[in-house]
């Protein structure tokens, strides 16, 4: 269950990795509509068994980690203000 959240995880890092920047700044402006996007998402793809739900669970959580971290390293966009992160 663990390790399938955490597939599901990486898939879904990599999809936001091929966004464009500014798309993934914007995105990360907005990083509770990006969690509950998620959660919302891979609940309803993989509802029906109890493996299923525990992955998409830690999936979301995994998400949320991730999103706190991004805005943190690489900064993001506060409608049209930048907002630096560590690594800008």
């Amino acid at each position: 269950m663990i390790l399938s959240g955490i597939f599901i995880f990486f898939g879904l890092a990599l999809l936001f990795v091929k966004l464009p920047s500014h798309w993934q700044l914007r995105l990360l402006g907005h990083p509770l509509l990006v969690d509950l996007a998620v959660a919302i998402f891979t609940l309803a793809v993989h509802w029906g068994t109890f493996t299923g739900i525990m992955a998409a669970t830690v999936a979301g959580l995994l998400t949320s980690a991730a999103t706190g971290l991004a805005r943190r390293a690489c900064g993001f966009t506060r409608g049209a203000e930048y907002v630096p992160g560590w690594f800008t």
